[in-house]
């Protein structure tokens, strides 16, 4: 008889660095929630801001350290949903949409029945990026608008508004519509871009590299509208695709 095989033991705990980052977008929910509460939406914003660094330096440190566990997957989506999902609806809430209260459509509940369907289509979104992940790997592109992208363009509309001293009130239309606008685009079926195989580690032309500093410095002069801008197009290039994939797939007229 065949001696039976050794039975694996699990490690116990977990890996410090990556999980510290996984941690940082916690925080960045937490402080924004804080701050929009306070009115400081400045503030606010740039918690996520810090939010969506952490969780992008996150998964590319564990792969780059081999120290992915499923604990890490897991722990990240639920910090992603408190950072892109709750906290980012809270943030365009407490800043515009409460306004919608004066209306008396759905009891004068509007504003809130928009901030959870973004919450609820943030959180929808995460369970199927989960989903796919586990069947196809994460590499290939990504199916609806991810949450952080999402919570950019959200939050940053906001922190626009803030900064040009516009009051929720004065923005309350278009804060409503792009509220509505991202969360639909999230549980949507469109492609997106992920950008994960980029390699940020190895050699880099020089041109690509101007343009990264070039970015880096535009952003630098006036960072809520510029990042606004660039996640507003990135939101925009799914939709734009699909339309031109379709006119191309388009047979001629006979």
């Amino acid at each position: 008889m065949e001696p039976a095989a050794p039975i694996k033991r699990r490690r116990k705990g977990i890996y410090l660095i990556p999980n510290l980052f996984t941690t940082g977008t916690l925080f960045g929910a937490f402080y924004a929630i804080v701050a929009s509460m306070n009115g400081n939406f400045d503030d606010a914003a740039l918690g996520i801001l810090f939010a969506m660094i952490a969780d992008g330096l996150d998964g590319r440190i564990a792969r780059m350290t081999n120290t992915s566990t499923d604990f890490g997957k897991e722990y990240d989506s639920l910090c992603d949903m408190a950072a892109f999902g709750i906290a980012s609806s809270i943030v365009v809430y407490a800043y515009s949409l409460r306004f919608l209260s004066d209306y008396q459509w759905l009891g004068g509940k509007l504003g809130g029945v928009l901030a959870m369907t973004y919450a609820t289509c943030a959180a929808l979104r995460l369970a199927r990026f989960n989903v796919l992940a586990a069947i196809s790997g994460s590499s290939k592109d990504f199916f609806g608008l991810p949450s952080p992208a999402a919570a950019a363009v959200v939050v940053f509309f906001v922190w626009t508004a803030f900064k040009y001293e516009l009051s929720g009130l004065d923005v309350l239309i278009p804060a409503s519509i792009i509220t509505l606008g991202a969360a639909l685009l999230m549980v949507s079926s469109i492609r997106y871009n992920s950008f994960k195989k980029l390699n940020l580690t190895g050699r880099m032309r020089f041109l690509p590299f101007v343009a990264v500093i070039g970015v880096l410095a535009l952003v630098s002069i006036n960072p809520p509208l510029i990042l606004l801008l660039g996640f507003f197009i990135y939101a925009m290039s799914g939709p734009a695709a699909t339309v031109v994939r379709r006119l191309r797939n388009k047979p001629a007229p006979v």
